[in-house]
Parts: structure tokens; C-alpha cells; sequence
């Protein structure tokens, strides 16, 4: 790597070329206070506040995006760089209102904070505070136009990082705004309120519905962990306070590069579904509270009163892998009970070659087979369909309704993915991503392309990946069963499980929430998924942690902890 020598405040630096002066100052432990820039944007030098003196140059230049140079001399605190940004300063809060006290932001807003660093305490310039619409029309976040800086990260972040381009500007000078599409309310437009532009903007522009004015970042505690709402399993932080969830943010430093969707960041923390709290059992027809021993006790009775082939557990692929080797230790290993899986599994195992989604972004031709990504695996879906804009091929091979469909350059059905995979040039570098569960006709097709190209299969839960790796297997045939355990976590039983389990003569339900709980003899309550701690393995191929954010409900008990238990009575 060639470097550079350079000078930033008289200390004298060696410094990688092509870097800029901010990112130079970074690694010298200088800090240049910046609001347009985020790290996992590109650099657009809009705010002006990041400004530097620059020797031989008349003007003061913006450090986010000036590239350094051999021999370079640079001053980030001058009085005339000092200057100017107290006048930036001046000029951002006298356009808009951003009177703190009654900002949801206060205290986290970066334009206070920097206000607060250069020494401001009025603004000298008339600020008459036009009043701005606040565009409250989407579900779980909102639009204060008040307090908008027009740093731009919102639009760079909804087109450069999640590829779905609503975000704009309409107007120009003191008159301009964000906008949405044609200029629609956000709640009619295309956005799909992943939330990437809430956690990127640095005002209290953009606001979360439910965390707002429930404690500044100080206050609140954040969990590093991983969603479970789909088989990408992104890395998220979990933000409690008093040991109540507030919101999930992304990790800028996970695979998925901070980006979830609306499912991880805002469907996880809106669920509508009542809780069960304690153990019950089913007597005259009616469930009623027992202890955790009684609950115990009563399906290791009925279990061991059933012949072993008249008996099955059905664990769903949501389970962390401790939950999972802790049924198959209960049920198979202690009780000779088989163990199967809520969801399907692919017949034959993976296609496996060690794919990542970083592998996406270098990839010349991404095949989608048969898997509905931004309905299913929505940030998978932004990432390749980011890739279309490089005018990279995305190839989809689906049967049925996709909506991926106007992001492929071109399309085939399942039958003809032959022809789809001799387009492939040798010079090519290929991606594909693939429902795991695929026909073995179609399989035995992709096995050929294993040493071409990178294969990566997505599952329909979570943790399957780990479910199929202990050899569950799939199916609810239960017309013959006489002791079924469903242990669901979260997962909405569909009519046809329901009709389907409701056959066994006694059914025990072990789950978060009391939407089955009309088919179930025995009931235990589970922790939701941010109560518990573990483990599962990603659409990678990777084990990833699970950490608990908050503590569980008196009463319910991890779901490894009552599988031992029940272990010890089997």
C-alpha cells in the first residue's frame, strides 16, 4: 500500500494514499466535528462544517471528501476554520426550528452538540420559524420537517445502502424539503420503512414512535445480537432501559452493514398477540394456571403412558441451537421420542461452499432461485438489488409471483434454469441464492455449479440451518399420534398445523403466546427472542450470538432449562 507524508496541526504523519484529510484525522486522534457525513455513506462535503485550512489553498476545504497529498499542511482548528464553523452553526439554526427543549433529540442531536462544542449559546441572525408539515403518515416513524438540517444522509442512505430510492428534495434555496416520491406523503410512497434513514439522520428530524422521549443514549443499555425473523440473521443492538425494550437498531459493524428491515427493526418490538405467563393445564375443558412442577410431571405421565412410535416433538427452526440440542436430548436421546421440524427442510442437506453476503457486492451475475427476497429476506433483497445499479446481471428463475421481478434483468422458469446457467461466462464471477428447500431436480442442477460459483441457501426460519444439521426431519403426520410436543416459541401455527396437531390425543403447546393455546392439553410459556441467550447459525453458515436485552417475567423460565428438567423425569 503506498502512503503519504503529511502535517496535520505540526505533527507530522505517514498516512495511506487516496485517504481523505477527515479519515487522516481519525487515525492521528484528531477529531474534525462533521454532520453530512456517516461512515457508511459516501462523502458529499454538504454541511461544511467539517472544513479545513489547507496551505496554498485560498479556500477552506471540506475534510470528508478532500483527498490527502504528499507534503500536505493542515490546520483543523485555526481561527478562520473556528470561524467559519460557528457561522455554519449560526446559519443551520436560524433556517428551521430547533429549539432543543422541545426536540425529542435533546441531548443526542448532533447539532446541538456541536453547537455546544463551538461555543453557541443564541443565534444573531432572525429566525421567524416558518411552520413545516410533520409527515406522521408512516407506521413507526416519523417526519419533523421542523427539525431537518437537509444533511442529505436520509436520501444517501435510502439509495446508496438500501437501493429503494424514495428519498429526495423538491424545491430549491430555503425552500427546499425532503420529499417523497412525487412529492407523496411518506406513508403513500414506495418507502418500506426499513429504517435505515431513522438511524442515519443526525437531528430529531426523523423519530422513532416508540422510543421517543424514553431516554437519551446515555440512559439506555444496547444489546449486541441477531435477529431471528429470518435465516439472514442480521446483527442488531437491542436498546433497554429500566429493562424495557425501546427499539433495535443495526450493526454498522454486522455482515448486514447496519441495514435491517421492517420485520427485524419494527415488527419484532409490535407484537399484538397476549403473552402467556404460567404454566397451565387443561381440566374439564378449561386451562388452568399450575406450577411448573405440575406441568412437568404431567407430560412425562402421559408420555411415558404412550408407546414410543405413538409419540413425536415438533420443534419450529426459530429454536436457538441450545433449545434445539435440548429437545433432541429430552425426546430422542432420553425418552426414544423423534423429533421433527415445524418447518420444511431441504432434502439432502446444503449446497455448501462457504458463500457470504459480502460476496454479493463483487459479483458480475446473482442468480435468485426460487426464493422471494424482499418478501422473505428483505435485506438480502436490498443488497442485490444495490448490485443492479452497477449494472451487475440478476438473474431470477421462479415459477410463481415475485418481487424481485422488476429488478431482474432477465427472467426463466425453474424449468429452464439450464439455459439461465449456460449465459455464464467463464471470466464471471457468480452468486446464487437459492431457497434451500428446492426440488432435488433442480438441486442436482446447482450441485454442477458448487466449484463456479458461490451458493448460499435460505431457509424458512431462523435456525433451520442447525435444525436440518441434527438430522430433524420434516413433517406434522400426527393422525396416529397419541402425545404431541409443539414447541413454537413465537411462531403462528398455520390452520393446517393447528387441524394437524389438534389430531393427537394430548398436545402439549410450548410457546410465547396464547394464539394456539385452544388445541393444547398442557401450556408453557416461553421467553421471547429477546429474553434469551444462545446461538444460531446464519444463512452464512455461521454461528451467531444470541444475547438476552432483558431479563425474563417472574414465572417463565428459559426453554432449555424446562427441557432438562423434563429430560430428568424422562
Amino acid at each position: 500500500m503506498s502512503t503519504v507524508n503529511i502535517t496535520i496541526n505540526g505533527k507530522p504523519l505517514t498516512v495511506p494514499a487516496g485517504i481523505t484529510v477527515l479519515e487522516a484525522a481519525k487515525l492521528a486522534g484528531v477529531e474534525i466535528p462533521t454532520l453530512c457525513h456517516h461512515p457508511a455513506l459516501e462523502h458529499v462535503g454538504a454541511c461544511r462544517l467539517c472544513v479545513v485550512e489547507v496551505d496554498n489553498q485560498p479556500a477552506l476545504q471540506p475534510s470528508c471528501s478532500y483527498p490527502v497529498f504528499e507534503d500536505m499542511h493542515v490546520q483543523t482548528e485555526s481561527e478562520r476554520v473556528m470561524d467559519m464553523r460557528r457561522f455554519v452553526l449560526e446559519l443551520l439554526f436560524s433556517e428551521r426550528n430547533h429549539y432543543c427543549m422541545f426536540c425529542e433529540m435533546s441531548g443526542d442531536c448532533e447539532l446541538q452538540t456541536q453547537a455546544y462544542n463551538h461555543g453557541l449559546v443564541n443565534w444573531p441572525y432572525p429566525a421567524p420559524h416558518p411552520r413545516y408539515p410533520v409527515d406522521a403518515s408512516r407506521q413507526y416513524f416519523l417526519m419533523d420537517h421542523n427539525r431537518c438540517i437537509l444533511c442529505r444522509r436520509c436520501i444517501r442512505a435510502c439509495g446508496d445502502i438500501v437501493a429503494n430510492h424514495t428519498i429526495g428534495v423538491h424545491s430549491r434555496g430555503s425552500r427546499t424539503m425532503i420529499t417523497a416520491d412525487m412529492d407523496a406523503p411518506f406513508g403513500d410512497s414506495t418507502c418500506v420503512e426499513c429504517g435505515t434513514c431513522l438511524q442515519v439522520c443526525p437531528t430529531g428530524a426523523l423519530v422513532d414512535r416508540k422510543s421517543a422521549y424514553m431516554g437519551r443514549r446515555k440512559d439506555v443499555t444496547f444489546a449486541s445480537s441477531t435477529c431471528s425473523f429470518c435465516s439472514v440473521g442480521c446483527r442488531t443492538l437491542v436498546a433497554t432501559r429500566n429493562e424495557r425494550p425501546l427499539r433495535v437498531e443495526g450493526d454498522w459493524d454486522g455482515h448486514n452493514t447496519g441495514v435491517l428491515c421492517i420485520v427485524g427493526r419494527f415488527h419484532s418490538l409490535d407484537e399484538k398477540r397476549n403473552r402467556l405467563a404460567t404454566p397451565m393445564i387443561r381440566k374439564s375443558g378449561t386451562l388452568s394456571p399450575a406450577t411448573w412442577d405440575e406441568a412437568l410431571d404431567y407430560i412425562a405421565k402421559a408420555v411415558k403412558a404412550s408407546p414410543k412410535e405413538k409419540a413425536k416433538a415438533w420443534v419450529t427452526g426459530k429454536a436457538l441451537n441450545e433449545t434445539l440440542d435440548a429437545a433432541i436430548s429430552a425426546f430422542k436421546d432420553k425418552a426414544g421420542v423423534e423429533v421433527r421440524s415445524l418447518e420444511p427442510l431441504p432434502q439432502g442437506g446444503p449446497l455448501p461452499n462457504g458463500g457470504k453476503m459480502a460476496d454479493i457486492d463483487q459479483a458480475d451475475r446473482i442468480f435468485i432461485i426460487d426464493v422471494d427476497l424482499l418478501a422473505d429476506h428483505r435485506v438480502m433483497g436490498y443488497r442485490i438489488r444495490r448490485c443492479r445499479e452497477r449494472e451487475a446481471a440478476i438473474i431470477l428463475c421462479c415459477d410463481s409471483d415475485n418481487s424481485m421481478v422488476q429488478y431482474a434483468t432477465a427472467r426463466y422458469p425453474l424449468a429452464k434454469l439450464d439455459d439461465a446457467l449456460k449465459e455464464c461466462r467463464p471470466d464471471e464471477k457468480v452468486f446464487v441464492v437459492y431457497r434451500a428447500d428446492l426440488p432435488a431436480a433442480i438441486r442436482e442442477k446447482l450441485e454442477a455449479l458448487k466449484d463456479k460459483a458461490t451458493l448460499m441457501p435460505l431457509y424458512n426460519a431462523a435456525n433451520l440451518a442447525r435444525s436440518m444439521s441434527l438430522g430433524l426431519k420434516h413433517g406434522a403426520e400426527v393422525q396416529e399420534c397419541q402425545v404431541a410436543y409443539v414447541l413454537a416459541r413465537d411462531l403462528a401455527l398455520s390452520q393446517e398445523q393447528r387441524t394437524s396437531i389438534r389430531k393427537s390425543a394430548f398436545v402439549v403447546l410450548h410457546g410465547c403466546y396464547d394464539d394456539a393455546a385452544d388445541i393444547a392439553d398442557v401450556v408453557l410459556p416461553a421467553p421471547v427472542w429477546f429474553e434469551e441467550e444462545g446461538a444460531l447459525i446464519n444463512a452464512e453458515g455461521i454461528e451467531s450470538p444470541v444475547r438476552a436485552a432483558a431479563p425474563m417475567p417472574e414465572g417463565i423460565r428459559a426453554e432449555t432449562s424446562v427441557l432438562q428438567d423434563l429430560a430428568a423425569r424422562l
